[in-house]
């Protein structure tokens, strides 16, 4: 695998063997229920459990994305934030946090004030046009997520002249935008889930290893999402097969990150790709 870092506080963290980012939602409706954490405790545990089995990044959300969620305000998203990440920063000071929000106000504040290294943005720069701006003032690495519209809207706008060409020709764009600002630690993220349809999703993991013409860590988020349980007949709860089925397929076609729910799952597929891989080209 081609060598790839990003640069996280003065270091540089070396992508060339694939990572795991753990989900922590301080939110109390996402789409899967056992990801829902908002007491200090339930927060605690769950960063504990993520670093335990191995995940290398947090990532924290706070709001839903769902397209039954209600969207908040920057202010009611820091809320809930500013309290998970006081009670982090006091717990695991050394832990590598990525927080999920398309406000460039909350970006702004969770790296200033709370030492967040990572920001995570679904729309793209779309919801809030000063994030670019933001994230090159902030010199913090950003993860460029594909989606139309808004959580709210995504689920209607999934028409494409053609899926691949036209997410393709969106990242080129954006990344020469980030680029001219001078954001160079870009992460792509081709949005598994927003604005796209079962049979789209699958279209674009069918086609993940073309994702190599950028070079630029990607990262897959398909942790127990619809793609698999509506494909399957099942819900989020039922879905962790699905799950390691298809970060294996995205680790075997050039994902850097894989972003889930279940992390020890997501490590061990890591680890038993990885050894097969080593295997197969030692016997070549």
């Amino acid at each position: 695998m081609q060598s790839k870092t990003i640069n996280i506080k003065g270091e540089l963290l070396d992508l060339s063997h694939p990572m795991v980012m753990g989900i922590l939602n301080i939110t109390p409706d996402s789409f899967y229920e056992g990801s829902r954490k908002q007491t200090e405790e339930q927060i605690i545990l769950r960063v504990n459990e993520i670093l335990s089995q191995g995940g290398k990044i947090i990532d924290i959300g706070g709001q839903s994305t769902s397209p039954s969620s209600t969207m908040l305000t920057s202010e009611e998203e820091m809320e809930r934030l500013g309290f998970a990440l006081k009670v982090i920063n006091r717990e695991f000071p050394d832990a590598i946090l990525s927080v999920d929000t398309f406000y460039s106000n909350t970006a702004r504040r969770c790296v200033e004030e709370y030492g967040v290294a990572i920001i995570n943005d679904i729309s793209g720069g779309e919801i809030d046009k000063n994030m670019f701006e933001t994230v090159a003032d902030l010199k913090v690495p950003y993860i460029l997520m594909h989606m139309r519209g808004t959580p709210q809207t995504m689920q209607k706008q999934t028409k494409y002249d053609n899926l691949i060409q036209d997410i393709f020709y969106y990242f080129s764009q954006k990344i020469a935008e980030l680029h001219l600002l001078g954001v160079n630690d870009v992460i792509i993220d081709p949005g598994f889930g927003f604005s796209k349809t079962v049979k789209q999703n699958y279209e674009l993991m069918a086609s993940l290893k073309g994702f190599d013409i950028f070079d630029l860590p990607l990262l897959v988020g398909i942790s127990r999402k619809s793609m698999i349980y509506n494909l399957l007949g099942i819900n989020p709860t039922e879905s962790l097969n699905g799950t390691t089925v298809l970060n294996t397929f995205a680790i075997q076609n050039g994902a850097n990150i894989l972003r889930v729910h279940d992390v020890r799952e997501a490590v061990e597929s890591i680890q038993i790709i990885e050894t097969l891989d080593n295997l197969s080209k030692g016997l070549c």
